[in-house]
């Protein structure tokens, strides 16, 4: 239920993000979805790849600051109020939802959404509960 996320922490400069690319490039590792969030002096590009752990050590010595995370990836309908149901699960367990992002995965009739809540079992649990499924790991790094 739980995959992990890579976080890289950016200056806010020209040619940063394009050095990470670069890194992942050279490893031969590929992004399955990704996300950047922004101020005015850095920016933090969150990641789904399909070895996390491998990524974090090639850019970790490449001297970028990288930090791994727990996140739930979540199949909702691609229908007006799908992701509202997932949501209303979360809310209705008194969770706070901390950022997400979505993606259509390949050649399927569900919307991916990436979940960051303050707590990641509590999240599960509630999501479970409402009957919103949740993806594996391992089929969200084969995308």
């Amino acid at each position: 239920m739980k995959l992990k996320q890579i976080s890289v922490f950016l200056e806010n400069k020209k040619g940063h993000l394009l050095e990470v690319l670069n890194v992942l490039s050279k490893a031969k590792i590929n992004i399955r979805a990704l996300s950047i969030a922004d101020t005015s002096d850095f920016g933090i590009l969150r990641l789904i790849l399909p070895d996390p752990d491998k990524a974090a050590k090639i850019l970790s010595q490449n001297k970028i600051t990288v930090k791994e995370t727990e996140v739930i990836a979540v199949g909702v309908s691609d229908k007006p109020g799908g992701l509202a149901e997932a949501l209303q699960a979360l809310n209705s367990a008194n969770l706070n939802l901390e950022y997400m992002y979505a993606f259509v995965a390949k050649s399927k009739e569900k919307a991916v959404v990436v979940f960051r809540t303050e707590n990641i079992n509590a999240g599960i649990k509630a999501l479970k509960k409402a009957g919103i499924p949740m993806l594996k790991a391992e089929e969200i790094y084969r995308i």
